[in-house]
C-alpha cells in the first residue's frame, strides 16, 4: 500500500508539471511525425532497404523525451528544493527512488509502445509497395521494441541524473552521448566493435528488420537494460549516502 501511494504521488506530480508532460509527448509526436516523413519521401532505389527500421528514424529526435522525462522528474527535485519534502513525505530514500524510477519508466514505455505501433503501422502504409504488413516478421517486434527502448532510455536517465543532481549537468552529459557521440561511435570502423555496445546503439537493434554485428534484436535490449540497471544502482548508491 506504501508503494502504491508513493507511485500515486509520483504520477500526480509528472502530470502537474507541464514540462514533464510535454516531453512525454513529444516522444510520440516527434516519432511519428519525422519517420512519416522520412517513409513518405523514400523513392525506392536504395539497394538492401530495410523497411522497417525507417520506420523509427524519428525516435532518434523523439528519445530525448524520455531523457528530459527521466532528468526531470529527478534532479528536477534537487534544482528546485523540493525533495526536502519529499523525503519528509517518504523518508525511506530507496522506497521513493524506487517510485520515481517505476513512474517515469512506466510512463515512458506505454508513451513508447504508442508512438512504435503508430510510426510502424503508418510508416509501412507511406512506403507503399517497399513497405511490409503488420504481420511480417520484426514489425510488431520493433513496435514493441520501441516501447522498451523508451522506458529503459527514462530509467538510465532517472539514474544518471541522481547521481548528478543537477538537470543542467546531466542534459550536458546525457544529450551529446545519444545525439552525436553514439552514433559517431557506432559508425566508425575504428571504433564500432566498442560502440555498438553503448546503450542508444545497442538497443536500437531491435528496431531493425536484420540486427547487424555482435547484438541481435534482444540482446541489444539485454545489453540496454544493463546500462539502466548500472545508472540506477550508482543513482541509488549516490542518494543513500549523500546529504540532501
Amino acid at each position: 500500500m506504501l508503494f502504491t501511494a508513493v507511485l500515486r504521488s509520483e504520477w500526480t506530480k509528472i502530470r502537474s508539471l507541464r514540462s514533464l508532460s510535454y516531453s512525454l509527448s513529444a516522444i510520440l509526436v516527434v516519432t511519428l511525425a519525422i519517420s512519416c516523413f522520412v517513409c513518405g519521401s523514400y523513392d525506392g532505389s536504395q539497394p538492401h532497404f530495410d523497411p522497417v527500421f525507417p520506420a523509427y528514424f524519428g525516435l532518434n529526435i523523439g528519445q530525448f523525451g524520455a531523457i528530459i522525462c527521466g532528468v526531470l522528474a529527478v534532479a528536477g527535485e534537487w534544482s528546485s528544493g523540493s525533495i526536502r519534502g519529499s523525503l519528509a513525505a517518504v523518508p525511506r530514500r530507496g522506497l521513493l527512488y524506487a517510485g520515481k524510477l517505476v513512474t517515469v519508466g512506466g510512463l515512458a514505455l506505454a508513451v513508447g509502445l504508442t508512438a512504435g505501433f503508430a510510426s510502424g503501422i503508418g510508416g509501412q502504409a507511406l512506403l507503399g509497395e517497399a513497405g511490409v504488413s503488420i504481420g511480417s516478421p520484426g514489425v510488431v517486434r520493433s513496435a514493441v521494441g520501441c516501447g522498451v527502448y523508451c522506458g529503459l532510455l527514462a530509467v538510465f536517465s532517472a539514474g544518471v541524473a541522481a547521481l548528478l543532481r543537477s538537470p543542467v549537468g546531466t542534459l550536458s552529459l546525457l544529450v551529446p552521448l545519444f545525439l552525436s557521440l553514439g552514433p559517431l561511435f557506432g559508425s566508425l570502423a575504428a571504433t564500432r566493435k566498442v560502440g555498438q555496445f553503448l546503450p542508444d546503439r545497442a538497443g536500437q537493434q531491435i528496431l531493425h528488420l536484420a540486427p547487424e554485428g555482435a547484438l541481435g534484436a534482444w540482446s541489444g535490449i539485454a545489453v540496454m537494460a544493463g546500462w539502466a540497471a548500472l545508472a540506477a544502482a550508482a543513482g541509488l548508491r549516490s542518494l543513500l549516502r549523500r546529504d540532501v
